[in-house]
């Protein structure tokens, strides 16, 4: 029953720092809002686990790493869709392709068809090949973010991928 007054005593002390330093780490309102509310919720979880007068600390260091842990999963995922990217890039570049309008523009749509047709598979594929392929997550990761069996998992990755084999196979050099 105390825990209501010291968590809404926290939450209007501190949700607009969180949100500020947030938005500034992250330079994205949605990520903003999304790690506002992630500390909130740790607040709420771990309310008797500090000293409520001495929470700022915590608090902070808390909103710094979980903005980390954002800003990584960014850049993992932004690496990823650039090595997708350059993988088709080189699976067709040749020692004079830098030169060639027309390779330079194939290059191009062969990396659109493929962004669309991960697009096209069916949102169960989608979300798993996503997840493991541009997001990087791993294997258990990935069945506890979807709350589905690991060999499930297993299953619509091979799945997403042979479809994807399937409907770019057109497209081969």
């Amino acid at each position: 029953m105390l825990e209501q007054p010291r968590y809404r005593f926290l939450i209007q002390q501190y949700k607009n720092r969180i949100y500020t330093y947030s938005l500034y780490m992250l330079k994205n309102k949605m990520d903003a809002d999304d790690v506002t509310q992630e500390v909130m919720i740790r607040i709420w979880k771990n309310i008797d686990g500090f000293n409520v007068f001495a929470a700022k600390t915590w608090i902070m260091k808390t909103t710094h790493n979980l903005c980390i842990d954002y800003l990584r999963k960014r850049a993992v995922a932004l690496n990823r869709e650039l090595e997708i990217n350059e993988l088709v890039e080189e699976s067709v570049k040749t020692d004079r392709s830098e030169e060639n309008p027309y390779l330079i523009t194939h290059i191009k749509i062969m990396a659109s068809k493929v962004k669309e047709a991960i697009q096209r598979l069916p949102e169960n594929l989608r979300s798993v090949f996503v997840l493991y392929e541009i997001q990087g997550l791993k294997y258990k990761e990935i069945s506890k973010a979807l709350d589905m069996p690991l060999n499930s998992v297993k299953v619509y990755l091979l799945r997403a991928r042979k479809k994807l084999q399937e409907e770019l196979k057109g497209y081969e050099a």
